[in-house]
């Protein structure tokens, strides 16, 4: 079996620095698939275990999900890491959120602090948090003006995300800060799948009936302004996103590479992450997606991306939350699968 020091060594093959769109377009396309010599091996170990087959459900194939991801047949939570990204958007100008840009820097600040539920969350989940601010919260440009960013500064975000994951990662848990982020994510989502900004828009930090009206208008506008782009799911990202969805989009593509299993958060982790899925038929089957959050659009999105939600809370609140929340689920999973007895073991017979 590979062991994780060969998966990594494949990480060679993606560049350290993004330059061109040209490299991002290949790293998107030629991607490293699971490591399918642990599947034997896992499946066996579930029929030896003290319990009728197949009984813990789902937890078996997340045990087997993080196995194969990992390329081992013993799957481990020893190094579990969470990254928030942060970034501003100059689309907020539009009136698309009844919360200042400010507050952006106000949150980072109190991600640091400890202050904020992912800190508490990651705390339950003996998860290390990350705080990563983008362009030190420079909002990016009005997409409904111009492109939000340049190639320039979205293959630097992109790379920034990358660049975050540390290859000894069991686990990775994404999640952003950003006002005005939802915006981006439904123009993302409408660029990549279709429809009119009225089908995606939705409440984000509190949006009164009146002001998804207004959002949704905001969004058919960057869509008729960049239709040209619409085909390409990287110009997608790069026209209507953000510099956190770009870093998250950065992180989930550096992990498939180093051979690390992601949680992905809500509607924005989601739509970050779409244009893999876009480029690549299996580009997000490292990921899982945490819970199916209160956003009108998530559980659209997620069902055209193939994506089955784990949690379903109702939660909104971003900053990886629904994301951290799966990860006692998780560590409960390869509990069982690596400390319970065997049949054998117990002297119980599995037939009657």
């Amino acid at each position: 079996m590979p062991s994780r020091v060969s998966r990594a060594a494949t990480a060679a093959s993606l560049p350290q620095r993004l330059t061109s769109m040209a490299q991002l377009r290949a790293a998107c396309i030629d991607l490293p698939p699971a490591d399918s010599s642990v599947d034997a091996p896992i499946a066996e170990r579930e029929r030896t275990l003290t319990k009728p087959a197949g009984s813990l459900g789902r937890l078996e194939r997340l045990t087997a999900w993080l196995g194969r991801w990992q390329g081992r047949t013993s799957p481990r939570l020893d190094h579990v890491r969470i990254i928030v990204f942060a970034g501003n958007h100059g689309v907020v100008a539009r009136g698309v959120s009844p919360w200042p840009a400010s507050v952006t820097a106000r949150m980072v600040e109190n991600f640091n602090a400890g202050g904020a539920a992912i800190n508490q969350i990651a705390r339950v989940g003996g998860a290390e948090l990350r705080v990563v601010p983008l362009m030190d919260l420079r909002p990016t440009t009005d997409f409904t003006r111009a492109p939000a960013m340049t190639e320039t500064a979205f293959l630097d975000a992109v790379t920034t995300g990358m660049e975050s994951v540390e290859e000894d990662t069991d686990l990775l848990c994404l999640g952003e800060m950003g006002i005005g982020n939802t915006t981006a994510a439904s123009a993302i989502a409408a660029g990549l799948l279709g429809g009119h900004g009225a089908q995606w828009a939705g409440r984000g930090t509190g949006l009164d009936k009146a002001g998804v009206v207004h959002k949704g208008s905001v969004i058919d506008q960057a869509l008729a302004l960049h239709e040209s782009m619409l085909d390409d799911p990287l110009l997608v990202a790069q026209a209507m996103g953000g510099h956190e969805l770009a870093a998250i989009m950065g992180a989930v593509l550096a992990a498939r590479w180093r051979g690390i299993p992601v949680v992905l958060d809500g509607f924005v982790c989601t739509a970050a992450a779409a244009p893999l899925a876009r480029m690549h038929r299996q580009g997000l089957d490292h990921t899982v997606l945490s819970h199916c959050s209160a956003e009108s659009g998530h559980a659209v999105l997620a069902r055209a991306l193939g994506l089955s939600p784990l949690l379903d809370f109702g939660l909104r609140l971003g900053e990886a939350s629904g994301a951290a929340l799966v990860i006692p689920l998780l560590r409960s999973a390869v509990a069982c699968h690596n400390g319970m007895a065997t049949f054998d073991q117990t002297r119980i017979s599995s037939r009657s």
